[in-house]
C-alpha cells in the first residue's frame, strides 16, 4: 500500500512540476487552472495522510507555517556586482570601442546578448544536486539576506531542477536573477491595501522588495511576484555552454524562467536597434524595465576582459530616460469637470522625466493629497510611464521647508464661485453651480459633441471655449440656435468653416436615442446604461 501511495505522490509531483514549467518558463499553459488545483489538492491530501513521504521539493512545501524571527546574513562566494551605465548612444559606442580594443581587435564586430533591465530586486538562488537550497538578496554585493522561505513561495522558481537523469544535473548551481511584480498584480495588491485601510505601495519595485522582506512567508505567498534568471554565477559537476546566451537557454531546460525578449546582437548598431525597439514596447510589457543590459556573449572573452572595481568590463546597462524624478511642488490648482468634480492638479517646477518635460501632474482627489500628506513647497517624486499622465507618487517629507503650506480643499468653485460640496463617503468634491459654471458648460458641450456621443465634427475644444466665453452657448441646446453670422464673426472662422460646423450640428439630429442619452452627460449613465434605457 505504502509503495503505491509513494508512486502516486511521485507522479503527482512530477506532473505538477511539468505543468508549472510549461506555464512559467515556456509560457504555454498545458491545463486549466482548475485541473492543476485538483492535482495539487490530491497531493496535499496524500501528504497529510502520509507525512513521512513529504519532501522539501514538493510543490505543497512552498509556504512555511510560521514567521521567522529575522533574516540571517548570507556571504556571497562570488560578489553580486553592479554594472556601469550608459546614458546615451555615444556612451554605448565608446563602451563597444573599449571592449574591442581590450580584445585586440580594432574594428572587430562583437557578439553581444541584449536583455531587458528588469526593475525589481536582484536575488541569488542556490541549487545542490538539483534541489533548491537557498536564496539571498544582493545586499551590498558581498553580503545579503537569507530570503529562502519567501522565494520558495514563487511558483516561477522550481524547487527541483528538471532533468532526464540526476547525474546530468549540476552538483551545485548558483543562478542570479530579478524578482519583479507585474503591473496587473501591483494594481490588484494596492486595491486590496486600499480596501483594508493600509498604506499603498509607491511602485512595483518597492512592492516587490517589501514582499520579499516579510518575516512571514505566508504574506509573501499572497503577493504576485515573478522571477527571471539572467546569469549563472557558479556551476559544479557539469560543463557550462561556451556562451552567455546558450547558458540562458540551458537554464530554461532546467525549468528556470528567462525573459523571452533576450536576444543575440551582432555589433553596436544591432544593440542600438534593440534599445529603440524595446523602448517602444516598454509601456505594453506589463512589468517595469529601466533600460537594456548588454553582455559580451563569449564566456572566454568575458574572462579575458575581467573586472574593474565593482563592475565587469564585459557588460553595461543602457538606461532609458528616467520615469521618476524629484522636483518641487509650486502650487495645486483645481480643475472643474463636466459633472462638477474638482480635480487637483500639481503645478511643478519643470523636470525632464519619461522623455518629456513635465510641469503638471495629476493628484486625483483630496483623499490622495491627504494620503501623501502633500504640502505646497514639498520635494515630490513625479512618475511618468509611457503615455500615462504624470502623477505625484511620493513626498520627501524629510526635505519639507519650514515655509511649506498644507493643501486645502477650496470651499467655493474656482471658476464660478458656487459652493463646493463633498458627499459623505465620496472621494470627489463637486461644484454645486451646475450649468451656471462656465467650466461645467464647456465640458458638457465637449462631451455632447464628442465622437462617441453626437459626433459633431469641427466642434473642437478651442471653438467650444470661445462659444462659452462669448456667451453664445450656455447649454447643449444653444448649439441648435447658432447662426452662420455668429460663427463666421469669430476669430479664425470664415463663412465656409461656419457653414461646415452648422451642417455637422444639423446632421447630429439623426443620431439614435442611445447616443443622445449618453451625450447628455447624466451622472452614472454611460453607453451601456444609455442603451438599456433606450431599449
Amino acid at each position: 500500500m505504502s509503495e503505491t501511495v509513494a508512486d502516486r505522490i511521485r507522479a503527482l509531483r512530477e506532473q505538477l512540476s511539468d505543468w508549472s514549467y510549461r506555464y512559467y518558463v515556456l509560457d504555454e499553459p498545458a491545463v486549466p487552472d482548475a485541473e492543476y488545483d485538483r492535482w495539487f489538492r490530491e497531493l496535499q491530501d496524500l501528504e497529510q495522510a502520509h507525512p513521512d513521504l513529504i519532501s522539501p521539493d514538493s510543490p505543497t512545501q512552498r509556504v512555511g507555517d510560521r514567521p521567522l524571527d529575522g533574516f540571517a546574513e548570507v556571504a556571497h562566494d562570488i560578489p553580486m556586482l553592479s554594472l556601469d551605465n550608459a546614458f546615451s548612444d555615444d556612451e554605448l559606442i565608446a563602451f563597444d570601442r573599449r571592449v574591442c580594443e581590450r580584445l585586440g581587435g580594432d574594428g572587430l564586430t562583437l557578439t553581444y546578448v541584449a536583455e531587458p533591465k528588469l526593475d525589481g530586486l536582484a536575488v541569488s538562488l542556490l541549487y545542490r544536486q538539483g534541489v533548491f537550497l537557498r536564496a539571498a538578496t544582493r545586499g551590498d554585493g558581498s553580503t545579503g539576506e537569507d530570503i529562502t522561505a519567501n522565494i520558495r513561495t514563487l511558483k516561477s522558481v522550481p524547487l527541483r531542477l528538471r532533468g532526464d537523469a540526476p547525474e546530468l544535473l549540476p552538483e551545485l548551481l548558483e543562478v542570479r536573477g530579478e524578482v519583479v511584480m507585474p503591473h496587473a498584480g501591483f494594481e490588484a495588491l494596492n486595491e486590496r491595501q486600499r480596501q483594508a485601510g493600509l498604506k499603498l505601495f509607491a511602485n512595483p519595485r518597492n512592492a516587490a522588495a517589501g514582499s520579499l522582506r516579510q518575516l512571514d512567508a505566508r504574506i509573501t505567498a499572497t503577493r504576485p511576484l515573478e522571477f527571471y534568471a539572467y546569469s549563472i554565477a557558479r556551476c559544479e559537476g557539469v560543463e557550462l555552454p561556451p556562451s552567455h546566451f546558450d547558458g540562458l537557454q540551458w537554464l530554461r531546460t532546467l525549468g528556470l524562467r528567462v525573459n523571452s525578449l533576450v536576444a543575440r546582437c551582432e555589433g553596436v548598431s544591432a544593440l542600438l536597434a534593440f534599445y529603440q525597439s524595446l523602448q517602444q514596447q516598454r509601456a505594453g510589457l506589463g512589468y517595469d524595465i529601466d533600460g537594456v543590459v548588454y553582455k559580451v556573449d563569449s564566456l572566454a572573452q568575458q574572462q579575458q576582459l575581467g573586472f574593474v572595481s565593482r563592475a565587469p568590463r564585459w557588460a553595461i546597462a543602457h538606461k532609458f530616460p528616467a520615469q521618476e524624478e524629484i522636483t518641487e511642488l509650486w502650487d495645486v490648482e483645481w480643475q472643474v469637470g463636466r459633472t462638477g468634480a474638482l480635480t487637483p492638479v500639481a503645478r511643478l517646477e519643470p523636470v525632464f522625466v519619461g522623455g518629456v518635460t513635465v510641469s503638471n501632474a495629476t493628484l486625483h482627489n483630496m483623499d490622495e493629497i491627504q494620503r501623501l500628506d502633500l504640502h505646497i513647497g514639498d520635494a515630490v517624486v513625479v512618475h511618468r510611464a509611457g503615455d500615462v499622465i504624470p502623477k505625484v507618487s511620493a513626498v520627501l517629507a524629510e526635505r519639507r521647508p519650514a515655509s511649506a503650506q498644507p493643501v486645502v480643499m477650496p470651499s467655493h468653485c474656482p471658476v464660478c464661485g458656487s459652493e463646493v460640496f463633498r458627499a459623505e463617503g465620496e472621494a470627489v468634491a463637486r461644484c454645486t453651480g451646475g450649468l451656471i459654471c462656465a467650466a461645467q458648460q464647456k465640458e458638457a458641450v465637449r462631451h455632447f459633441a464628442s465622437r462617441r456621443a453626437m459626433d459633431i465634427e469641427g466642434l473642437g475644444e478651442r471653438l467650444v471655449d470661445v462659444l462659452v466665453d462669448q456667451k453664445l452657448v450656455a447649454s447643449v441646446a444653444d448649439l441648435y440656435r447658432l447662426e452662420t453670422d455668429q460663427l463666421a464673426g469669430l476669430e479664425r472662422m470664415g463663412e465656409k468653416s461656419a457653414a461646415n460646423v452648422l451642417a455637422a450640428i444639423e446632421a447630429s439630429k439623426q443620431v439614435g436615442l442611445p447616443r443622445f442619452l449618453f451625450a447628455l452627460g447624466i451622472r452614472e449613465v454611460g453607453e451601456a446604461t444609455a442603451l438599456a434605457l433606450a431599449n
